[in-house]
C-alpha cells in the first residue's frame, strides 16, 4: 500500500491502523466444541512468550471466550500482566504442583477482563522441579490438575506460560496441552532452539501425549525498517508454511511499556499496532482451529 499523496507515515499509519480495529471489531468468534489447550513455548529465552500468553488471552475475552492462563514461570509474569498478585505466600501454581491445593483453589479472577481467570505463579515455583523429582507420575501433574479443573470450570482457550528451559515445568505444560505455539523472534539465530524444540515435542508426543501437535507459530519483534527481518520471516515461512500464521507482531514501544503497568498490550493501548496485530493473530488462531 502507497501513502496517499500529501500524508505523512504517521498518518498514513493512523489510517491503516483504523481499518484495521474496525475489521478486529467486526469479527465475531465462535467457541470450540471442546477446550483448546495451548502451551506457549520456545526454549529461546526472549522471543515474547509471555506477552504472547496474555495478549492472545485478552483478545479472545474481549470476543466473549472464557480464557484459563496457567503461569508456569516462576518469574511470575504472566500474573503480572493479568493484574493478579503473586507475591510469595498466595496460592499459586506451586502449590498445585507439589499436591497441597486443587486448581480450583488456586485459580483467580484477572482485572485484565472478566473472562480470564489465572493461576498465578510465585518465585516458590523455582523449587518446584527438586520437589517433584520423585514424585510418582509426575510429568502428568498439570494435566491431572488442570483436567479436573475443567470437569467443574469449562474453558473455551487455556494458555500455558511455561519457562524457557526444557525442565520438568515445561514438560508437565506440554503433556497437559494439546497444542503448541512457538513465538519465534523476527532477529538473528530465530531458529536456534527451534529444532530441538521440535525434537522434545515428538518425543514427549511418543511417550507421554500422543494428541500433542504444532499448531501454530508466530512471529514477534518484526522490524519492518529491516531487511534482516523480512528473511527471518520468509525462513520461518519456508520451513513451517502450514503452522505460520499470517498475523506478524511488530517491534512495538508500547508492547515493551505495557509490562511496567501491570497490564497487557491491549489494555494499555487497544488501537496500537502491536496490539492490534496481536488481536489479529488472536482472530485468526480461533478461526483457523486446530
Amino acid at each position: 500500500m502507497t501513502i496517499e499523496q500529501g500524508a505523512t507515515p504517521i498518518l498514513h499509519e493512523l489510517k491503516v491502523n483504523s481499518e484495521r480495529a474496525k475489521r478486529v471489531a467486526k469479527a465475531v468468534l465462535t467457541p470450540p466444541a471442546k477446550t483448546r489447550i495451548i502451551t506457549i513455548s520456545n526454549q529461546k529465552g526472549g522471543v515474547g512468550k509471555t506477552t504472547t500468553a496474555v495478549n492472545l488471552a485478552t483478545a479472545l475475552a474481549l470476543k466473549g471466550m472464557r480464557v484459563l492462563v496457567i503461569d508456569l514461570d516462576p518469574q511470575g509474569n504472566a500474573s503480572t500482566a493479568l493484574g493478579v498478585a503473586h507475591t510469595a505466600g498466595t496460592p499459586s501454581s506451586y502449590e498445585v504442583m507439589v499436591g497441597e491445593i486443587s486448581m480450583a483453589q488456586a485459580v483467580v479472577a484477572s482485572t485484565e477482563h472478566p473472562n480470564i481467570q489465572c493461576l498465578p505463579a510465585t518465585i516458590d515455583l523455582a523449587g518446584a522441579e527438586i520437589d517433584l523429582v520423585n514424585q510418582v507420575n509426575r510429568e502428568r501433574i498439570l494435566a491431572e490438575a488442570l483436567n479436573k479443573y475443567l470437569l467443574v470450570h469449562p474453558q473455551d482457550y487455556v494458555f500455558i506460560d511455561s519457562p524457557p528451559s526444557l525442565g520438568l515445568l515445561t514438560v508437565n505444560a506440554l503433556v497437559a496441552a494439546t497444542e503448541v505455539l512457538v513465538p519465534i523472534q523476527c532477529e538473528y539465530y530465530a531458529l536456534e532452539g527451534v529444532t530441538q524444540l521440535i525434537s522434545n515435542i515428538e518425543r514427549i508426543k511418543q511417550a507421554l501425549n500422543p494428541s500433542l501437535v504444532i499448531s501454530s507459530i508466530l512471529l514477534t519483534m518484526f522490524d519492518s525498517r529491516t531487511k534482516l527481518s523480512s528473511d527471518v520471516a520468509a525462513e520461518v515461512r519456508n520451513y513451517f508454511p502450514q503452522q505460520t500464521l499470517q498475523a506478524v507482531i511488530p517491534r512495538s514501544v508500547r508492547i515493551s511499556e505495557a509490562p511496567s503497568f501491570g497490564q497487557t498490550a491491549i489494555k494499555y493501548d487497544a488501537k496500537n499496532t502491536g496490539s492490534l496485530a496481536y488481536q489479529e493473530a488472536a482472530i485468526e488462531l480461533a478461526q483457523r482451529g486446530v
